[in-house]
């Protein structure tokens, strides 16, 4: 009987050290990300024997096992929340960068906008007063001014694209990185023993790895033995077992991206952070082009216009700009001299009189105006879809978090639970070592 004792009690000892040991991994990981809350599971031990040949086996309690290390999820809020992580990295990275255009697009004080109505304002005021050589030189200034704003917006946008570039580069390496990670972990997971505490871990370090994927781009996942994952991509398998696969990416001239997988192009990720910077790369090739052709224009149209005046009365305008993109036009002139105000009619500010012809309803300004009010209404159509695509992640999140989550008050109320358990089967142990000493003192 005392031997039963002490066996009943070790194998409580033993179950219950293991539960606090889950429950102080709870406590500890409360707030890792991707850690699922552990819970130990035991069952009856029972032990069968004969004490004779003759008779028939007996069965008699033999305390309790470890069954498992149970690893608390719901697979559909999981996918749930992986869903929703793609999603929200896609919207992010797009907001980010199209704000920045729009910071490069600059529509202040100091934008091409209103530096392009400075500098007709002061064609009017020229036009008041054309013999004035401070107003003929603040004209040249405003002109230089322009050119420097559209100089300085073209480098904003290029420095996005450059910007774009290098966080996908990131992100294809945060991919590889997962995949090699997941290859590794496909293997161990068919070698760990089904319920044990390296299988919890191998899980979470799984899903960490499959969230760092999803994140960044819309993958086919499916799930086999033990856990164990397989991955594809566009039709393509990109994870196998042990096998891993690599993807990379490059710029393409026009500075937006293309993908490739084991040097094979690929079609572009639709959603996830990389997804979004392939989005984010064609808004910025667009709004460079946009920015390019009004550059273009603005050069034409106020060359034409120049042209169209003589300087003295008997010197036709000369080209005022030089260029064909926002990169390097350039102001020809330098001296307010050079300005042709008069018109062909001799008219001493005809010409100037007549730049109402360059700021008609398709003029500069007007193609400026419809660049900015294009990108501020995607912009504030990105941020739309970002607070709702927001408040649906932290939801699904939030849901996974009721199933897998950290309750440190419960943790904490379990945890004395327990340890009383544990006092309680070694008090077993003591009862059964003073019922041997007695039964020892009386023989």
């Amino acid at each position: 009987m005392s031997g039963d004792l002490f066996i009943i009690g070790a194998s409580g000892t033993k179950a219950y050290r293991a539960a606090m040991g889950a429950i102080s991994e709870n406590i500890t990981n409360a707030n890792t990300p991707n850690f699922n809350r552990r819970s130990v599971s035991t069952r009856e031990s029972l032990a069968s024997a004969s004490t004779m040949l003759l008779y028939a086996p007996q069965t008699s309690f033999g305390g309790v096992d470890i069954a498992r290390v149970n690893r608390a999820n719901d697979p559909y809020l999981d996918a749930t929340a992986r869903l929703t992580g793609t999603a929200l990295g896609s919207v992010t990275s797009r907001l980010r960068w199209q704000s920045d255009i729009e910071t490069a697009l600059d529509d202040s004080d100091t934008g091409v906008g209103h530096l392009l109505s400075d500098m007709f304002g002061g064609v009017e005021k020229l036009a008041a007063n054309p013999a004035d050589p401070s107003l003929r030189t603040t004209l040249v200034y405003n002109m230089q001014r322009v050119v420097d704003a559209f100089h300085q917006s073209a480098d904003g946008i290029k420095q996005s694209q450059t910007g774009i570039a290098t966080d996908a580069g990131n992100d294809v390496q945060t991919i590889n990185n997962a995949l090699a990670e997941l290859s590794r972990i496909n293997t161990n997971l068919l070698r760990s023993q089904d319920g044990s505490a390296n299988q919890a871990q191998l899980l979470d370090s799984r899903d960490a790895a499959l969230s760092q994927i999803t994140q960044r781009m819309d993958v086919t996942i499916a799930f086999g033995a033990r856990g164990s994952v397989e991955l594809s991509y566009a039709g393509t398998t990109i994870l196998s077992g042990g096998v891993p696969s690599t993807f990379s990416v490059n710029q393409n001239a026009d500075k937006t991206l293309s993908l490739s997988h084991e040097g094979t192009a690929i079609a572009a990720p639709g959603t996830g952070s990389l997804g979004g910077l392939f989005q984010s790369a064609t808004v910025a090739r667009d709004r460079l082009a946009s920015l390019d052709s009004l550059a273009q224009k603005f050069v034409t149209d106020l060359n034409t216009w120049h042209g169209q005046g003589t300087i003295d009365g008997t010197v036709p305008g000369g080209a005022l700009f030089s260029g064909t993109t926002a990169t390097n036009i350039a102001l020809v002139i330098t001296d307010g001299k050079d300005i042709a105000t008069r018109s062909s009619d001799g008219r001493l500010n005809g010409n100037l009189l007549n730049i109402s012809s360059v700021r008609g309803t398709a003029g500069v300004e007007q193609g400026w105006t419809a660049i900015i009010a294009a990108h501020a209404n995607l912009l504030n159509a990105t941020s739309s879809e970002f607070t709702a695509t927001q408040k649906r992640d932290e939801q699904a999140r939030g849901a996974r978090e009721n199933v897998s989550g950290i309750d440190l008050d419960a943790e904490a109320a379990d945890l004395l639970r327990v340890q009383q358990a544990y006092s309680g089967c070694a008090k077993i142990i003591q009862v059964a070592r003073e019922t041997v000493d007695a039964i020892l003192q009386i023989m």
